[in-house]
């Protein structure tokens, strides 16, 4: 129990001392507040009832006592030694402490020695009272009549009546002086209340050290991330979480946030309305399917807009106007879309309006990000319309991005329906800031076109001189590292997961597909294909995959028959029959699935149920592999320093340059690399070609080693 004012550090002019040479850090002095369960829980320790259920309903955020109150119920102490916990004891000590300094604060010093009594233990040692019937039954009065049975217990244990008489009418006044103080020094739970306001201090430290600092952000957590809030809080466990819950649940009136519903619901059994709710439409730092821009803001009498009349979009507002431009954008087919409607759980079938929105391309999902945080930003910090910006708002735009606001800022893995979830990760990298001015431009020019603006103030907003796009062909494994990794990758234990890796990682190495395209593969895009080898009259057959890549454009690459025979393991190990030497695929079938062992192997996750045919999704995919090239950056750091810190910076996008400048290493021409990668332009291909690069520094090398000291 943290105690009512604390502090780490000594006074400011105390002398050094030898004996204490290190300087422990400082933290802000606070007063633990008082709410309405710590009056409750003292009233409860007064009257004697069972302390451990009032520990529970009350004061469950000051820690968990279930070990030592389970010992003492095995022996038999029951209520009274649950009191007696120091615990108990140390809280119920510290509350008379807290009522009777208020109570001298307002000139009751008669009060506050009342108090700090307890009267439980006043003429009580060892009084053992019967009750009268008890006293009837032993003495022979059961004959007798009521008036003289009292008489005759008077008589017997007058003087212990009397003590318990006025006993109890101290007690009865404590009561009353405890109402008093509570109706002055009761404090309200508030949102913006620091947690060490109101929680023990070990649970704070690691809030704290999480960025919760206020009850509001400790909400947010718990919403955000769902029953699982507290798996990256050291110290932490499951039954501190729910006591924190039980906390905000009990002052959820004073709170304008609450805990929803979700929370207590696993992740997968979640349903897609109930999520939607998590975070209300609001002028604030939401989503732009959330965003609600006030009238006055909304463009409809933006500056530059031309009229309505001539306008070849039925827009009326810059939002609607957006969301057109995004809408023009390459999307899915319809195949996928139903397909992923079909995942989500949700209690209605029939779409609404803007339930486009959940089911974007990849295009449309990196654009909706740029238009979303401009359009944020011009709400929230500029005051504007975009339909109102001028070149010098967009200029202003361009250093926003590149240093916004932590507050505006959450990590990537914060989902859009988490109220903690922000537009930024952090600054954006000088690649990234000529990326999102660019899609900004776009835009513009989308809007000029149509006729709904005017002019594009995007014109002439450059982006640093470095920041031009440039292809970094180093992102990529030598062979070298990638036979390290394939040796790493078949010593990794059997479970479904790694099972996933051991085919994706060959996948899309052999392939050079793009993350997106390899989690949206089944195996009816795969096909057996017998065709005409040129000038002979021999056939080449083989397998080959067909992708939907940027831009919604299809396309066909080859695949080795490896990596097929590698997938007949894999999906054999998912449940299905497989041969593909036979050409015999399932229908249907995710070519990477989700881990179908995660019941079996955690135990938090034991009420899932898994598709075995349902595709892995983008995201885990991509941590998986993160975390195995870390791995492998781990396993090579003794003995090749360099290298293993090449892989540390490892991701999925690493394996698509590795496969291009690999084929092109090995001979594969120009043109056929660069219909397999998807590549717009030849030229994008040929910065992978590093032959004559690494022919010019062969050749110095040699001129090197006949320089002297060079």
């Amino acid at each position: 129990m943290a105690s009512a004012d604390h502090s780490d550090s000594a006074p400011a002019d105390a002398p050094a001392t030898n004996a204490s040479p290190v300087r422990r850090r400082r933290r802000s002095v606070t007063r633990r507040h008082l709410h309405r369960g710590h009056f409750g829980f003292l009233r409860a320790i007064v009257q004697g009832l069972n302390a451990r259920p009032m520990w529970e309903r009350y004061l469950a955020e000051e820690g968990e006592i279930e070990a030592e109150a389970n010992a003492l119920t095995a022996a038999g102490d029951g209520a009274s030694a649950f009191a007696a916990h120091p615990k108990v004891r140390r809280v119920t000590a510290w509350l008379r402490a807290e009522l009777a300094a208020a109570a001298v604060r307002a000139e009751r010093p008669g009060t506050a020695r009342l108090v700090k009594v307890d009267f439980r233990q006043i003429g009580r040692p060892g009084l053992g009272l019967p009750s009268l019937e008890e006293f009837a039954a032993a003495t022979g009065l059961d004959g007798f009549s009521e008036r003289e049975q009292l008489a005759a217990y008077e008589e017997k244990f007058g003087a212990a009546l009397v003590r318990e008489k006025k006993r109890t009418a101290l007690m009865a006044r404590q009561l009353a002086a405890i109402d008093w103080l509570e109706s002055l020094y009761a404090r309200p739970v508030l949102v913006d209340d620091g947690c060490r306001a109101w929680l023990a201090d070990t649970l704070v430290d690691r809030l704290e050290a999480a960025g919760v600092a206020t009850v509001g952000d400790l909400v947010d957590r718990i919403n955000g991330l769902g029953n699982g809030w507290t798996r990256a809080l050291t110290g932490i466990g499951a039954g501190k979480a729910r006591a924190v819950e039980r906390f905000l649940a009990a002052h959820a009136e004073t709170l304008t946030r609450r805990v929803g519903q979700h929370v207590a619901v696993p992740r997968r059994q979640r349903y897609a309305h109930e999520l939607a709710r998590v975070v209300p439409p609001a002028t604030a730092l939401v989503p732009l399917d959330k965003l609600v821009v006030p009238a006055e803001l909304d463009g409809r009498n933006g500056i530059y807009r031309r009229p309505q009349a001539q306008c070849l979009l039925s827009a009326h507002n810059d939002y609607e106007a957006v969301l057109a431009w995004l809408r023009a954008k390459p999307g899915l087919p319809p195949e996928q879309v139903a397909r992923l409607r079909e995942r989500r759980r949700d209690v209605s079938t029939a779409p609404g309006p803007r339930d486009w929105l959940q089911t974007l391309s990849h295009t449309q999902r990196a654009y909706r990000k740029e238009a979303e945080r401009f359009l944020l930003w011009a709400v929230l910090v500029r005051g504007k319309p975009l339909s109102s910006m001028a070149h010098e708002d967009c200029t202003a735009y361009r250093d926003f991005i590149g240093a916004p606001p932590t507050d505006w800022c959450a990590p990537r893995s914060r989902e859009r329906w988490s109220p903690i979830w922000r537009p930024f990760e952090g600054p954006l990298s000088l690649r990234a800031q000529a990326y999102a001015l660019g899609v900004l431009n776009n835009l513009y020019r989308f809007l000029v076109d149509q006729n709904y603006l005017m002019g594009n103030p995007w014109h002439g907003v450059h982006a640093p001189r470095s920041a031009t796009p440039k292809l970094d062909v180093g992102r990529s494994l030598t062979q070298a590292q990638w036979e390290f990794v394939q040796a790493q990758l078949t010593a990794l234990p059997p479970t479904s997961a790694n099972a996933r890796l051991q085919f994706a990682l060959p996948l899309l190495y052999a392939t050079g597909l793009r993350l997106s395209e390899a989690v949206a593969a089944t195996t009816d895009h795969l096909e057996w294909v017998s065709l005409p080898r040129p000038g002979t009259a021999e056939r080449i057959e083989g397998w080959w995959l067909e992708v939907l890549g940027k831009g919604t454009k299809l396309r066909r690459i080859p695949v080795s028959p490896a990596v097929v025979d590698r997938l007949g393991h894999y999906l054999a190990s998912r449940g299905f029959e497989a041969d593909p030497a036979k050409g015999r695929l399932p229908r249907g079938v995710a070519l990477l699935g989700q881990a179908i062992d995660v019941s079996e192997r955690a135990a938090w996750a034991r009420q899932q149920t898994v598709d075995p045919a349902a595709g892995v999704s983008a995201n885990t995919l991509a941590e998986q592999l993160k975390n195995f090239f870390a791995t492998c950056a781990a396993a090579l750091q003794t003995t090749d320093e360099r290298a293993s810190e090449h892989l540390a910076t490892a991701s999925t996008h690493w394996l698509r340059h590795t496969h291009i400048s690999h084929a092109l290493a090995a001979g594969a021409p120009l043109e056929v690399v660069q219909q397999n990668a998807g590549h717009a332009s030849l030229d994008t291909t040929t910065r992978y070609v590093t032959t004559e690069e690494a022919r010019r520094m062969a050749a110095m090398q040699k001129v090197w080693a006949e320089f002297k000291n060079a």
